[in-house]
């Protein structure tokens, strides 16, 4: 498959293969036939890309500020090279997708094989989409009509919002794509409509659908224009579709209302209110999101699962069939809008159009490639070296932030020979592939765990599938490093022991690690070689200030995540075990009672471990702090002497003769380590850095805790 990608760090945008994605549960997937690139939106995107560094951060002075709080925790490095990965990750472009159903996953309802659809998937030749995010296109209904489809639903999505009713009087401002379309469904509820722009063109267009013009860049008043369209009362309402930095079209849509009329933004602007406009009034101002109701819902969008329509009449597909309808009864007409054709190939000339070219609306791609040629498993990136059969050769299982920010860099720098890189959508795979050197990129992962070129599989995927990808590479006979954590329950835990015990019988028997780096951090050895001259029971508090996320995110999912404390506690579980080293003998949970109306059950919570020399330690596993407050701290107490560690950047010594401090420049959690130390274990055949015994004992004990907080 084939997908255009935009370079957010220096800007341009370009064509990239990759394999093709799977059809999975509750997913479509699509051969492209036309996708329409979404002037604005992209425009906006395309600008931001080629905008030096200082212009990005003027941009978004909301992240400017949350990187001013992580170089007050993390330091000044460690931001750095936070801010480059992000803005080095390419992003995909479009949103409006016409296509034919290639493969359907389970649980497509209505959906099947040769159905003719729009989706919300990118500009690719083979898009996976989510079945509540595509809907059927009526046989008189052409693939360029339907391809506006989703960014007309944008324009819906705010009426329904502003409800007008027949008869009233509305104003458009900002009459580009969206606008235009606006326009048109607003003149088909039988409303009247003045459209407000500085563009002639884009008037002239607003003018053949219905609606009466105003143009402010020819000194035209739109405040006195919209009284006098409104017959001296005011209007009903205004739908704001326009794009700008101004608090102009706000500040003149409050001015040219009626007494509690409505205004609804779509697009982006300044939004500096006057309370004197609004509170005379009693102006009601809202902002549209997206495409409808379920947009940014999880629960919706990915797992599938739709609003009664009862209670919910227009979510986002069926505002899509909603607009689908209106093309075939000929209520919406978008071929007027249709502004310039390319073929896909030629998409670099399509977006060099859209920067220079501000008159532009619809612009078309044109997918002409024979389908069944873009269905690729497997994209070779670079030539494959001569491998020794010694060395660890590595297949990677994900390629999201931390696998190609951190996990990735550190195997390549330790050493490992880098082969292949699966991940389910093909794309990121390829991206982060290339960069790091792997021969290959592909989505068939067995296949890739199965390889004989390949000794050392590393898991970095959801958590829910840890343990699957654990089994299939150890029954492949292939070491393993997975990611935290081993496994979310313990039915899971008991069958990847099972399955371990079975592997380690054969005469090769490969190893297993889970990536608990923070054993490995130079401030946390120094810490053991202090603590080991210490014979008696020692006092360990750890505490971690976690920041908290939406209850409705992945990782809170019991079925998914596993939970915050299976997830991302279970990291000073081994920790506190590794200091102490002594077996976890007593484990005690208490959680802070709800305060929201999602129950989150583990995220704000105190834990006690007790060890078998006596050792106690309480892990404070905190979601309720503050962001610009240090993340993590640990402190040891023991025969008369501390140990304080902040955030893996500061380690303070209070009453030990010949030891003060070891502070770094830059944040060391030992991820670098940890990948040395597993690599060079499979080169020389000695044992796994972490005892198989202290894995399964800190992941059975981290399964115990989350256990214990859900039952309270």
């Amino acid at each position: 498959m084939k997908q255009v990608l935009q370079d957010m760090a220096k800007g341009g945008s370009s064509i990239v293969e990759a394999p093709s994605p799977k059809a999975s549960i509750g997913h479509l997937l699509i051969d492209t036939s036309m996708t329409l690139i979404s002037a604005g939106t992209e425009r906006m995107l395309v600008d931001f890309g080629k905008a030096n560094f200082i212009d990005k951060a003027r941009q978004q002075p909301d992240k400017v500020k949350m990187v001013l709080e992580k170089v007050q925790t993390d330091g000044l490095m460690t931001t750095i090279d936070t801010v480059k990965s992000k803005l080095a990750q390419p992003l995909p472009l479009g949103y409006c997708n016409v296509g034919i159903v290639n493969s359907v996953g389970k649980n497509t309802d209505n959906f099947k094989v040769g159905d003719r659809v729009v989706s919300n998937g990118p500009h690719a030749d083979v898009v996976r989409v989510a079945k509540n995010l595509c809907a059927k296109i009526p046989e008189n209904v052409s693939d360029e009509e339907a391809a506006f489809t989703v960014v007309a639903s944008i324009g819906l999505q705010g009426i329904r919002l502003a409800n007008p009713t027949m008869g009233e009087c509305f104003v458009v401002t900002g009459v580009g794509l969206i606008g235009l379309l606006t326009v048109q469904m607003l003149r088909a509820q039988g409303c009247r409509v003045l459209a407000i722009d500085f563009d002639d063109s884009k008037l002239e267009l607003a003018k053949q659908f219905g609606a009466e013009i105003c143009n402010p860049g020819k000194g035209e008043d739109p405040v006195a224009v919209g009284m006098a369209f409104s017959r001296g009362i005011g209007v009903d309402g205004v739908i704001i579709t326009a794009s700008t930095k101004s608090n102009d079209p706000v500040t003149q849509a409050a001015r040219m209302s009626r007494k509690r009329g409505r205004i609804i933004l779509v697009g982006v602007i300044g939004l500096e209110l006057s309370r004197a406009d609004f509170y005379e009034k009693e102006l009601t101002f809202q902002v549209s999101c997206s495409y409808g109701p379920g947009r940014y819902d999880s629960d919706y969008e990915e797992q599938g699962n739709d609003y009664p329509i009862a209670f919910v009449r227009w979510t986002e597909q069926r505002n899509f069939e909603a607009i689908l309808d209106m093309m075939s009864g000929g209520q919406l007409d978008v071929n007027p809008l249709i502004t310039h054709r390319f073929e896909f190939e030629k998409s670099a000339d399509a977006y060099e159009l859209l920067t220079t070219d501000k008159t532009a609306l619809g612009i078309l791609l044109q997918f002409n490639s024979e389908p069944q040629k873009r269905h690729l498993s497997v994209v070779k990136l670079n030539k494959t070296p001569e491998y020794s059969k010694s060395e660890p050769v590595v297949g990677f299982v994900g390629a999201g932030n931390y696998a190609s920010r951190v996990l990735i860099p550190a195997f390549k720098n330790a050493g490992a020979q880098l082969y292949s890189i699966s991940t389910s959508g093909g794309v990121n795979g390829v991206i982060h592939g290339e960069k790091a050197g792997f021969v290959e990129a592909t989505t068939d992962t067995l296949a890739m765990i199965n390889n004989d070129k390949i000794n050392t599989v590393a898991i970095v995927t959801q958590h829910n599938s840890h343990s699957y990808f654990v089994n299939q590479a150890l029954k492949a006979n292939k070491n393993v490093f997975v990611e935290k954590p081993l496994a979310i329950n313990l039915e899971e835990l008991a069958e990847v022991k099972l399955v371990y015990e079975e592997a380690q019988t054969s005469t090769n028997p490969p190893k297993l690690m889970v990536g608990f780096n923070r054993r490995f951090s130079p401030q946390i050895q120094k810490m053991k070689q202090l603590l080991t001259s210490i014979k008696e029971p020692k006092s360990f508090i750890m505490t971690m200030n976690a920041g908290a996320i939406p209850g409705d995110h992945w990782t809170q999912n019991n079925e998914i995540g596993g939970g915050r404390i299976i997830g991302e506690a279970c990291h000073f579980i081994d920790l506190m075990l590794f200091l102490s080293g002594s077996e976890i003998v007593s484990v005690q949970a208490r959680r802070m009672g709800d305060t929201s109306a999602v129950e989150i059950t583990e995220d704000k919570a105190a834990i006690i471990l007790g060890f078998a020399d006596g050792s106690f330690g309480t892990i404070h596993y905190l979601a309720n702090g503050a962001a610009s407050f240090p993340k993590e701290r640990v402190e040891v107490f023991a025969a008369g002497k501390v140990l304080q560690l902040d955030n893996f950047v500061k380690l303070k010594g209070f009453g030990w003769k010949d030891f003060k401090k070891m502070n770094l420049w830059k944040q060391d959690k030992g991820q670098a380590l940890c990948s040395q130390l597993f690599l060079d274990s499979i080169k020389n055949g000695t044992a796994a850095p972490i005892p198989a015994k202290e894995i399964f004992e800190v992941a059975k004990v981290s399964i115990e805790i989350a256990e214990q907080l859900r039952n309270q």
